[in-house]
């Protein structure tokens, strides 16, 4: 049995905000605990990310014991509590779900919208809600939370150093907004994992994950380049998307830990197949 280390664990408390990187997290049902518990929707109930709002990579989060802590430039720091009064329900859509959400607050509202120059709603998902992951990839007791489709992704650090190597520029991994990050392992290794357990938690990996513009912004000035889309379509790309990186769903609760071992019991062919 092949063993690799978990090098990385990333959370993301708002959907399509910036990250928090971490040494150790819970792993609960839906995934990291607090990983997109929230999500910022227009007035239509629709769910907004940096692919409209490249803007929104500016927003920093952090989290205490108690709080959910929002951080922009020019902005003054913004704190909410990580388990809000109850708020109203809001039927919100992510691609094709619908879930049902809370909302936060007005003064969430007005801070989110004076930053992003837009009208926009904080909505958070409760722990009674429950988000299943698609069928075609899961079992009927997987859920996510506003995840895109998925609770984890996997990236290797070989991955992206190949990828690097190609576009020759030195990208940062918060550039493909992962959850869990390997090291050791070849460049792609994780194209073909199906089943590999980090520490003592199982995992599967059913698909791979497509790429949309996201990458090409960049976190810390939200402006949009090129790269390394144009890499991707020229070295990653099947059936007109492109690919990098591995969806994962898993089996058990627990805690993962920068350092936990990473062993790949079953494997197939790769995913995508290049």
């Amino acid at each position: 049995m092949t063993h690799f280390v978990l090098s990385g664990i990333f959370v993301y408390p708002v959907k399509s905000l910036a990250g928090i990187s971490a040494n150790s997290w819970p792993v609960t049902e839906k995934g990291f605990q607090h990983d997109r518990k929230w999500m910022i929707i227009d007035n239509n109930r629709q769910f907004l990310s940096q692919r409209k709002l490249p803007r929104m990579a500016l927003i920093k989060t952090a989290l205490t014991d108690q709080n959910l802590i929002l951080s922009a430039p020019g902005m003054e720091n913004l704190s909410l509590p990580l388990n809000p009064a109850d708020g109203h329900i809001i039927n919100s859509t992510i691609w094709h779900d619908q879930c049902d959400a809370r909302s936060v607050s007005t003064e969430a509202d007005q801070w989110l919208g004076d930053f992003l120059k837009r009208d926009c709603r904080l909505v958070y998902q409760p722990d009674e809600v429950v988000r299943p992951v698609d069928p075609d990839y899961a079992n009927p007791a997987d859920k996510v939370a506003f995840a895109d489709a998925f609770p984890f992704l996997i990236v290797s650090e070989n991955s992206l150093a190949a990828l690097n190597d190609d576009m020759q520029l030195n990208l940062p991994m918060t550039r493909f907004r992962p959850n869990l990050v390997v090291s050791g392992c070849p460049a792609y290794g994780e194209d073909s994992w199906r089943e590999i357990s980090i520490g003592a938690i199982d995992f599967r990996l059913p698909k791979p994950c497509s790429r949309c513009s996201i990458p090409a912004i960049d976190p810390e000035t939200a402006q949009i380049g090129k790269e390394p889309l144009i890499t991707l379509n020229r070295t990653r790309k099947w059936q007109n998307n492109i690919y990098f990186g591995q969806n994962a769903l898993h089996n058990q609760c627990g805690r993962l830990t920068v350092g936990d071992t990473v062993q790949i019991k079953s494997t197939g062919a790769k995913q995508p197949p290049i």
